[in-house]
């Protein structure tokens, strides 16, 4: 599209401007499968022919991408040509190519080694559709307004009584659908209105699941009630949350 024209112009550019001043310039052309791009070309191809991308194992998928690559790859290296970009053509590369996907696997498990790289637990925003994690620079994020629920999340120990403050501590949230998945309610270390609460459980309402009362600086005390529920699994900033306090992620 308009964009790789536009891309490949401006390299094209900088490389013809530096072998003007006399450097030895490589300018190599190489194409990416593109992750998620190429597996909905290649999908939707399959779907014309009544075949589901998960009727096939990975590698008679890996297999299609290659057909799609033989078909289509020839061709987008051919508009760059006509477009006239400067690039070593003798030297194409693919990134699946064997060499390169064994050159990323060495350096990865290199890295792992090194204590450089580490699995890890994280949110992740899911396509329900394509079943892939899509990246946080992928996402559109859009505000909307919302009502502020709160609710009365009983102290254990204490007999709950609605008339009795002392008794349960009141948590103003925007995303009660996610209550299930409380795991801790969050007071600011400096509001001294839950100073003595901090360390104590409150009973989940619904589920009656023990949860801590923990003290965090993400809640406002000028903000609803001063106590918000902490759900990460359902939210980044309390995913935060939940890794500095060591609390469990429930879905």
């Amino acid at each position: 599209h308009m964009g790789h024209a536009l891309n490949n112009t401006l390299q094209d550019i900088l490389v013809r401007f530096e072998r003007m001043r006399g450097k030895n310039v490589l300018w190599q052309p190489g194409m990416d499968h593109a992750g998620i791009a190429t597996q909905m070309v290649v999908e939707r191809q399959l779907m014309e022919r009544q075949i589901h991308r998960r009727d096939l194992t990975r590698e008679q998928f890996i297999e299609k991408v290659w057909e799609w690559k033989a078909e289509s790859g020839g061709a987008i290296f051919n508009q760059l040509k006509r477009l006239g970009a400067s690039a070593d053509w003798s030297r194409e590369r693919f990134t699946m190519d064997e060499g390169l996907s064994k050159a990323v696997l060495e350096v990865f498990v290199t890295l792992y080694k090194e204590g450089l790289i580490y699995k890890d637990k994280r949110l992740v925003n899911w396509d329900p559709k394509l079943l892939t994690a899509i990246s946080d620079l992928e996402v559109e994020q859009h505000e909307v307004n919302g009502n502020l629920w709160h609710f009365r999340y009983p102290i254990e120990g204490e007999a709950f009584d609605p008339e009795n403050p002392k008794t349960f501590i009141t948590v103003a949230t925007t995303r009660p659908e996610t209550m299930l998945g409380d795991t801790a309610v969050a007071v600011h270390p400096g509001d001294e209105r839950f100073t003595d609460l901090v360390g104590r459980n409150v009973v989940l309402p619904i589920v009656g699941r023990r949860i801590p009362i923990v003290a965090d600086e993400y809640s406002d005390p000028e903000k609803g009630s001063g106590a918000v529920k902490i759900t990460p699994a359902h939210d980044f900033n309390d995913f935060e949350v939940g890794k500095r306090h060591k609390l469990p992620a429930i879905n």
